[in-house]
């Protein structure tokens, strides 16, 4: 006779594996650590930085006085 098997457990340990797959593709698309968001935003700040510094006009007011 073959093995008997719960159908309720069997159900739930293969929606947690699919679950936990899952969630191991959301991290390697989507992880990322602390540091690696706080080095980008201050290497984001750095550049706009240097971009802003070397404008060579500056922009027209959006309502100029007449």
């Amino acid at each position: 006779m073959g093995e008997v098997i719960n159908l309720r457990r069997a159900r739930k340990q293969r929606a947690r594996a699919d679950a936990s797959a899952r969630a191991d593709q959301n991290r390697q698309l989507f992880g990322r650590t602390a540091a690696e968001r706080t080095r980008d935003a201050a290497e984001h700040a750095r550049i706009e930085a240097t971009l802003d510094g070397a404008r060579l006009e500056t922009p027209e007011p959006d309502n100029p006085v007449q």
